[in-house]
């Protein structure tokens, strides 16, 4: 299909599986030299062309100036990249999209790519129909998300329920009800999927609910089947509870483990006090997960950070990032974006 496209100089910059499997995203361009500007490409539109001609001395040195703010931009996400432990197939779509696209500012140049190769999601602040799920291995911080997600309906006025299945742990029922206690909210439990079916149906009148699981081990198909027993049991949205630090090989394994029983959003936790968020990346994107908000506090109230790219990249890369307001940083994107056009033309970049 690329070929059709754009000819058979086309390359793939970046490929990425999204909805579990069932779509997959690609992203693929022609270098200017690979074709005459006298003619257009296979499939795709034509370049309006007033014939080549040859640079000036001024335009040799620009172009060289050019050259060398795009290495800057490229080492400088390298060395992030490396410092947050991020897997060699993300790091190397990043890249690609960073170099294809031309941006000349590093934080600007992160948050195109980030933009272009994840999917963001924010939690619902609203009434939701469905219950939202938490689950994940054990000790990825679940109940915490869960008593946050609670925390934020209560004090935007909903009804919120609360549902606990993680009756195996010690203390497990007990840490979260400790929470709904202050909230004035009855923890209801459920061991299995039937029990989970007859409360979810009973809390079906809240504006929202929200199920805690038990931690499991993604790696026990016994245990992945008893989520998707669970998962299945009612209408949920089950949403994928991850720590920042994580290694990111395991965390790619698990997210697809996860994605195959129908998780397709990620809740990046303890994003405050880790330094390293590959594994995060590598999980939404070897997963095709859509990011959600992420935990940055062990505080309950205002304990979510709205994750979009502009907040990822910071993460990321912060002295790269300027601390205006998000108009500020779209106009600044939009400016920069309006720099490159006819570069970005002429790379003939398609989706």
């Amino acid at each position: 299909m690329v070929r059709d496209t754009l000819g058979e100089d086309a390359v793939i910059v970046a490929t990425r599986e999204e909805q579990g499997g069932k779509v997959v995203r690609v992203t693929a361009a022609i270098d200017p030299s690979d074709y005459n500007d006298d003619t257009p490409l296979a499939g795709g539109p034509a370049f309006e062309t007033h014939g080549r001609e040859e640079p000036t001395s001024s335009q040799t040195w620009l172009q060289y100036d050019d050259e060398q703010d795009e290495t800057a931009v490229a080492e400088d996400i390298t060395d992030a990249m490396l410092r947050h432990a991020v897997p060699e197939d993300v790091m190397d779509q990043i890249l690609s999209c960073v170099t294809i696209i031309g941006f000349d500012d590093t934080g600007i140049a992160l948050i195109a790519a980030i933009e272009h190769l994840f999917n963001f999601t924010p939690l619902p602040e609203k009434s939701y129909k469905k219950a939202i799920m938490l689950v994940g291995p054990p000790g990825s911080g679940k109940t915490l998300a869960a008593a946050k997600i609670a925390a934020r309906g209560t004090m935007k006025g909903l009804n919120v329920g609360v549902i606990s299945s993680d009756t195996i742990r010690a203390g497990g029922i007990e840490q979260l009800q400790s929470f709904t206690n202050l909230l004035n909210i009855d923890l209801q439990k459920a061991e299995t999927p039937s029990e989970l079916s007859n409360v979810a149906a009973r809390l079906s009148a809240c504006h929202q609910t929200v199920i805690d699981t038990a931690g499991i081990n993604p790696f026990d198909p016994e245990s992945v089947k008893d989520l998707a027993r669970l998962i299945g049991a009612t209408d949920v949205e089950p949403y994928l509870v991850l720590p920042g630090g994580i290694d990111a090989e395991e965390a790619g394994e698990m997210a697809r483990v996860f994605a195959t029983i129908g998780v397709h959003k990620l809740i990046p936790s303890r994003v405050d006090i880790s330094r390293r968020l590959g594994g995060i990346l590598s999980a939404a994107h070897q997963g095709g997960m859509s990011l959600a908000d992420a935990s940055n506090t062990s505080q309950v109230a205002n304990g979510f950070l709205s994750l979009n790219p502009k907040n990822l990249a910071k993460l990321l890369l912060p002295s790269a990032i300027r601390d205006e307001d998000t108009q500020s940083s779209q106009g600044a994107l939009d400016k920069s974006a309006q720099r490159n056009t006819k570069r970005r033309s002429k790379a003939g970049i398609y989706q």
